[in-house]
């Protein structure tokens, strides 16, 4: 499941928790951003590069399980693929300050697509742009 239950001692009671993934929408909202994402992806001429021509399809499903479950959703990522290894697995590819800016470009794009709140909106960026910075391999 995407949620848990926890005992709250004051009252004896179980209180539901919710995850980020559930507040914000759970997988319909996480697939609308990285839907919005590809499609500006798709005809960026220093990102299309970097996936092979068949391939953008099949990242959008791993990008979207990716985040589904970072933020507390279904354990699909790593039941299909195990450990993320992210940095590893951008190693192929040059990503560059520029490439990092794009695909940030696109990501804002993807996270304006939905009915997020100004605190679901921060949360979310904060990691992207954190996460974008973390993958930079290149300087030029």
């Amino acid at each position: 499941g995407t949620s848990s239950h926890c005992a709250n001692p004051s009252r004896g009671t179980m209180a539901f928790v919710s995850s980020f993934f559930d507040d914000i929408g759970g997988q319909p909202t996480i697939d609308a951003i990285v839907a919005t994402f590809y499609q500006g992806v798709a005809t960026d001429e220093i990102l299309r590069p970097m996936y092979p021509e068949d391939e953008l399809e099949g990242a959008e499903r791993r990008l979207a399980m990716f985040l589904a479950q970072y933020w507390g959703g279904p354990t699909t990522y790593s039941d299909e693929r195990g450990h993320p290894r992210l940095r590893m697995r951008h190693a192929p590819y040059k990503v560059n300050p520029e490439a990092g800016h794009r695909w940030l470009l696109h990501f804002k794009t993807g996270l304006d697509s939905v009915d997020l709140t100004p605190e679901q909106y921060e949360r979310f960026w904060d990691y992207v742009t954190h996460a974008a910075t973390f993958m930079l391999n290149s300087t030029d």
